[in-house]
C-alpha cells in the first residue's frame, strides 16, 4: 500500500465520477475516504464495501428501463453528486451517481471503517467504534457519518460531503466480488458479482464470506 505524503491526500476531482465504467469505480472506491462535515463536525471512514448499479440495463437499479421519477431523476444527471434514499422507511442509503448525463449509473456505499471523528460516530450510533456494527451495512454507514435525506443531490466536491484519496491501494487478491445484497427481485441480475469488499475487514457487512 502506497502513501506518498507529497501526493496524498486529495479530494477526488469531478472528472473522476464521470468515468462510464461503474464496475471499475465501485472497486476503485475501496480504500478511498468518505467525509462529512455537519455543524463544523467532521467524520470520515475508509470505504471497504460497495455495490455497482449499471443504469437502465440493470434490473436491480432504480433507473432500470429508463424509469424516471422525482426520486430517481438525480441519477440521470452527470456524476459527482449524491443520491440518498430511504430504505424500508428506516435507513438512509448513500449512493454516488457516476458517468455522464443520461447514463444513470451509481455506486452504493455499503460499509466504512471509521477513521476520523470516531467519538461523534459513537454518539450517533450509540456504540463503540471498535464494534463492527457501527458502520457495517449501508444504513449503519450512513448513520455513522450523519447522512440523512438532506444529503440527497449534494455536490461531492463541496464542503458538506466529499471523498479523498489517501493513497490506499488494494490488489485484486484483496478484493472480493460477490452478488449484491437484497436484490432478489432483479432475477438473473441478482446473481451478478457486482458487490465488492475488502477481504478480512471486520467492518464489511454480512454475509462477508466468499
Amino acid at each position: 500500500m502506497a502513501n506518498d505524503s507529497s501526493k496524498y491526500p486529495y479530494k477526488l476531482p469531478f472528472s473522476y465520477y464521470l468515468n462510464p465504467d461503474v464496475l471499475f469505480l465501485a472497486k476503485n472506491l475501496l480504500g478511498k475516504v468518505l467525509y462529512t462535515q455537519i455543524d463544523g463536525k467532521i467524520t470520515a471512514g475508509i470505504i471497504v464495501e460497495t455495490e455497482a448499479y449499471f443504469g437502465v440495463q440493470d434490473k436491480a437499479s432504480h433507473a432500470y428501463a429508463g424509469r424516471r421519477t422525482n426520486r430517481t431523476e438525480i441519477m440521470f444527471g452527470s456524476g459527482g453528486v449524491s443520491y440518498v434514499y430511504l430504505c424500508y422507511g428506516i435507513h438512509h442509503l448513500f449512493n454516488i451517481v457516476t458517468s455522464v448525463e443520461d447514463e444513470p449509473h451509481a455506486v452504493l456505499i455499503r460499509a466504512i471503517e471509521p477513521l476520523e471523528g470516531k467519538e461523534i460516530m459513537e454518539e450517533r450510533r450509540n456504540m463503540l467504534s471498535s464494534k463492527a456494527a457501527i458502520s457495517a451495512g449501508p444504513g449503519s454507514a450512513a448513520k455513522a457519518l450523519g447522512i440523512n435525506a438532506s444529503f440527497n443531490k449534494k455536490d461531492l466536491n463541496g464542503d458538506e460531503i466529499w471523498i479523498e484519496d489517501h493513497g490506499l491501494r488494494y490488489s485484486e487478491k484483496e478484493i472480493a466480488a460477490t452478488p449484491r445484497v437484497g436484490v432478489a427481485y432483479a432475477q438473473e441480475d441478482a446473481l451478478l458479482p457486482w458487490r465488492f469488499f475488502i477481504k478480512g475487514n471486520k467492518y464489511v457487512s454480512k454475509p462477508n464470506k466468499i
